[in-house]
């Protein structure tokens, strides 16, 4: 049997089989080339998607902590005032470090918090109806499905309070117990 193989070899045109083992080779190559691009592709996609959602729940955590207790516009108008101030090249690129940022208040001699219940430690998880809420309403602004309504709007402020800043800004609105400022 051995001998017939060795005969059948010897005896074949080996421009075919060079053909085909190249062909192979090439469509081999093609192959793992194009597994590679694929899954970079579907790495970058994966680290975007996962780069929204971290966005949309920290923009989220903004509306229910600030504005949980609000009419649906006071926390669409907090939910705005943190995505202008990202849309802003004064303030941080991304949602969370707009949410997150610290600044040097010289008064306190200590960093403080853009938004107010970022300074607290421990916090209750967000949870129920009005975690749902500040979910929807969230989504709707980072996904810009709806129209703006506080264009240029980056401040606001409880109405129990007076922050020195108040009076270099100009007042927009009052929504419920928050006044805003552009």
């Amino acid at each position: 049997m051995l001998w017939q193989l060795r005969l059948l070899w010897y005896r074949a045109d080996k421009a075919v089989l060079a053909f085909a083992l190249f062909c192979g080779v090439v469509v081999g190559a093609l192959a793992f080339a194009a597994s590679g691009v694929f899954a970079h592709r579907d790495a970058q996609n994966a680290r975007a998607r996962d780069f929204h959602a971290r966005s949309l729940d920290c923009l989220a955590r903004n509306v229910y902590y600030e504005a949980r207790g609000e009419s649906r516009a006071g926390q669409y108008a907090v939910a705005e005032v943190t995505m202008n101030r990202k849309a802003s090249r004064l303030y941080p690129k991304t949602v969370c470090e707009v949410v997150h940022q610290k600044n040097w208040d010289p008064l306190r001699k200590r960093y403080v918090g853009a938004f107010s219940w970022t300074e607290f430690e421990v916090l209750d998880a967000p949870a129920g109806e009005a975690w749902q809420r500040a979910r929807k309403v969230a989504e709707d602004v980072y996904y810009q499905r709806r129209p703006a309504t506080m264009p240029g709007v980056t401040h606001f402020h409880a109405t129990y309070v007076r922050p020195d800043w108040s009076t270099e800004r100009q007042r927009v609105a009052r929504i419920g117990r928050h006044v805003f400022y552009r």
